[in-house]
């Protein structure tokens, strides 16, 4: 029997995030056998639909196994053939149900930096030239990541995925309006203090049509504006190692000072030193998702916590482009709930993770003070 949980969001991606239709070339790309039923639920509605569509799988296992055995010559080698499917597809949708989320915690940081800047050609392309969406398919994995049982994500997982996208698209028009007529930020909490320049960048909604879970507005800073220092407080994931209590200390836009409770140092060092645009941020955001309210040590949800703000090291999105550059895009998130403001101009606009002003207050989560 199906579940219909799966049939809807297949819904979701299909018809809404991607909008396939007779014309496109979807490609579906998962990783791990347990997304099997969303992918088979996806394939069947893209051809019904008429689209031509096409799959491929990877495996955490053999991506391991890469990196245990390839050469320099290999690690250095591009895949063109990928590049040529991806100039041919007009739909991509990614999933993602990796099984053990640090199969890669041994591999040297330097090998798996160098391996993602010789791949960025192929994520330049997915995201500057289709319509695409990534998700992450809940696994035993990242159920202990979360701390949860593997029903509860799954639960979590379809309740923020499943959402009255449209409804939730037109709460966040009067957000993208602010933060795009704002100027300058500050945000001010126990343990950070940052300002920087938004002027004249755009805001961009984040309302289903990317990413899965959703839920965000973002912009970018001018990059050479940000001043002063944040403490990110939510564990994070990159490239299997975690990093937890990571400060920067900025001048002039550059973060000249890194430091970070747990995770190595030198690790952390390595991916801002990656290439000369990962020191600078390539983005500013704030988390909308009603329904994801805590950490889960990924980053798909974790950038999406309601209360939160991801101040992003790397690369800039064209959408919102300050001219930053970079192999790396690294969403650090910092919880804003109970200790923390955001202030557009000098007005208030968030307090301790809640919308202050009457119009921005829809946005809080149901239940919630400042409803």
């Amino acid at each position: 029997m199906s579940d219909p949980r799966i049939e809807k969001l297949a819904r979701i991606l299909v018809d809404y995030s991607t909008k396939v239709t007779a014309k496109d070339v979807v490609m579906i790309d998962f990783s791990g056998v347990r997304a099997l039923p969303l992918v088979q639920t996806i394939y069947r509605r893209c051809l019904v639909k008429g689209a031509l569509a096409e799959y491929t799988m990877t495996h955490e296992e053999l991506t391991r196994t890469f990196f245990e055995a390839a050469r320099d010559s290999q690690l250095a080698d591009f895949p063109h053939h990928r590049l040529q499917a991806m100039k041919r597809a007009t739909v991509y949708i990614g999933i993602d149900a990796t099984r053990d989320t640090r199969i890669l915690a041994r591999t040297p940081m330097a090998t798996l930096m160098r391996r993602q800047r010789v791949l960025r050609p192929l994520v330049d392309r997915r995201v500057n030239h289709t319509r695409w969406v990534i998700t992450r398919y809940p696994t035993m994995g990242l159920a202990r990541d979360a701390r949860m049982s593997l029903e509860d994500l799954e639960e979590l997982y379809f309740k923020a995925c499943n959402i009255d996208w449209p409804l939730f698209a037109r709460r966040l028009t009067c957000l993208r309006r602010i933060v795009r007529r704002a100027a300058n930020v500050h945000i001010k909490s126990s343990d950070s203090d940052l300002r920087f320049s938004i002027r004249g960048m755009p805001a961009i909604a984040c309302e289903g049509l990317r990413n899965m879970p959703d839920g965000e507005v973002f912009t970018a800073p001018v990059r050479d504006s940000v001043e002063g220092h944040i403490t990110y407080n939510v564990p994070c994931l990159y490239r299997g190692k975690e990093f937890d209590g990571v400060r920067f200390d900025f001048r002039k836009g550059r973060i000249m000072k890194a430091t970070c409770r747990t995770g190595s140092l030198a690790d952390l060092r390595r991916i801002l030193d990656s290439d000369k645009g990962a020191r600078s941020i390539g983005e500013f955001s704030f988390g909308l998702n009603p329904n994801i309210r805590r950490p889960l040590r990924n980053i798909l949800f974790d950038e999406k916590i309601a209360g939160s703000i991801h101040f992003t090291p790397g690369q800039a999105y064209h959408e919102a482009d300050n001219g930053n550059r970079s192999s790396v895009h690294w969403d650090l998130v910092k919880d804003l709930k109970g200790d923390g403001a955001v202030f557009l101009d000098g007005r208030l606009v968030q307090k301790d993770g809640l919308f202050v002003p009457k119009e921005l207050k829809p946005l809080n989560p149901p239940g919630s003070a400042a409803r």
